[in-house]
């Protein structure tokens, strides 16, 4: 939880082996992002930037602060691709001694390709 929104994202990423090279926000109206009163942006951390109106900023925002058991949100990476990924806080336990964080619990497929070539489908 002492972790920013902006390693989560980067974690998530990571954990789909994509390349964290684009912009990317936390919305909680997961029907329709664009809808959403609370959001987290890249954009609010970045000059000359147009985040959306209200966005705070993921690099000094704490998952603690954000996250509680059975919150949902939409983590939105790329928007350009539109990679949406479910976030769901299932609930809070303090770390285990010896353990790395964060980690993955569990992982189920193989991650889709982050630049596939659609020329060859």
């Amino acid at each position: 939880g002492e972790k920013s929104l902006y390693d989560l994202a980067n974690f998530i990423v990571k954990s789909f082996d994509f390349d964290m090279d684009h912009a990317f926000g936390f919305y909680n109206n997961i029907q329709d992002l664009y809808s959403s009163d609370e959001i987290y942006e890249l954009f609010a951390d970045m000059d000359d930037c147009d985040p959306s109106e209200n966005a705070q900023g993921v690099k000094k925002t704490k998952i603690y602060s954000v996250f509680e058991p059975k919150k949902k949100m939409a983590f939105l990476f790329d928007y350009g691709d539109d990679w949406i990924f479910l976030v769901e806080c299932k609930s809070i336990a303090e770390p285990l001694e010896k353990t790395r964080y964060p980690r993955i619990v569990e992982k189920v497929g193989k991650s889709p390709e982050q630049y596939p070539d659609y020329d060859e489908e």
